[in-house]
């Protein structure tokens, strides 16, 4: 069994809501968390809207006029990190606006490189938990681990869950009906909640034990400096 001890997990929730304790997002973001903690992952959550974190594409916002600026001090627990799963509700059939801010910012870091010259976001893992009740988890799912993909991630095979209920107005994930919580006891979402989890973990480990990815052919300094990895410009060829 691959042990997971010593791995950093960190739950970024972009709900709407201001107070993230009230969050449904929250609900089953802890249900992932729950087995990483039980599994001997370090877990920590982070409600995006306890925080002032302004638009942009920029380390750092107070640098393009913004008075106060959070994302630096979040941006270190995410370097920490192995894991990254961002949290979102769906409204319209899309992430929440505070979501796509998140990606904005994690955007803004990509042009930083590890000690082998990679993004900085190479041998972390990331997933998505989303909740609605409203139609668009595959889509969702799709722009975020797309976008986590494109900047360094890598994304384990089945790496978003999520709750929807029933399509058109209904109940939120843990809204009380018939005195149970709304998604609890769904063995779809349940099911699918377990394997992102355990799936984020070993791909965690995997990369870790390993040292992260082999820097041939992706050493961006290398590039800068002439190298081109038998690329060959087609142009070129006889």
């Amino acid at each position: 069994m691959t042990g997971f001890s010593g791995l950093k997990a960190l739950f970024i929730n972009t709900s709407l809501k201001k107070d993230g304790s009230k969050s449904h997002t929250r609900l089953l973001m802890e249900a992932s968390s729950a087995i990483m903690s039980k599994n001997g992952v370090s877990v920590e959550h982070l409600h995006m809207l306890d925080h002032q974190v302004p638009p942009g594409v920029y380390p750092d916002m107070t640098e393009q006029g913004w008075d106060r600026d959070d994302w630096p001090r979040i941006w270190e627990k995410v370097k920490a990190a192995q894991i990254l799963v961002i949290g979102t509700p769906i409204w319209l059939g899309e992430e929440s606006s505070v979501c796509r801010i998140l990606i904005e910012r994690l955007y803004g870091m990509s042009g930083g490189l590890n000690d082998k010259g990679q993004s900085i976001f190479y041998g972390k893992a990331g997933g998505t938990v989303i909740t609605g009740n409203e139609d668009g988890i595959k889509h969702t799912a799709m722009t975020i681990c797309y976008a986590l993909s494109h900047l360094g991630f890598t994304i384990p095979p089945q790496a978003d869950c999520g709750w929807i209920g029933e399509a058109g107005p209904g109940p939120s994930y843990g809204d009380e009906v018939d005195g149970k919580p709304a998604g609890f006891e769904n063995e779809f979402t349940q099911r699918n909640t377990t394997i992102m989890t355990w799936n984020l973990m070993h791909l965690a480990a995997i990369l870790r034990d390993a040292g992260g990815y082999p820097n041939e052919g992706n050493d961006r300094n290398a590039w800068s400096a002439g190298c081109r990895f038998d690329y060959e410009n087609p142009d070129y060829r006889s």
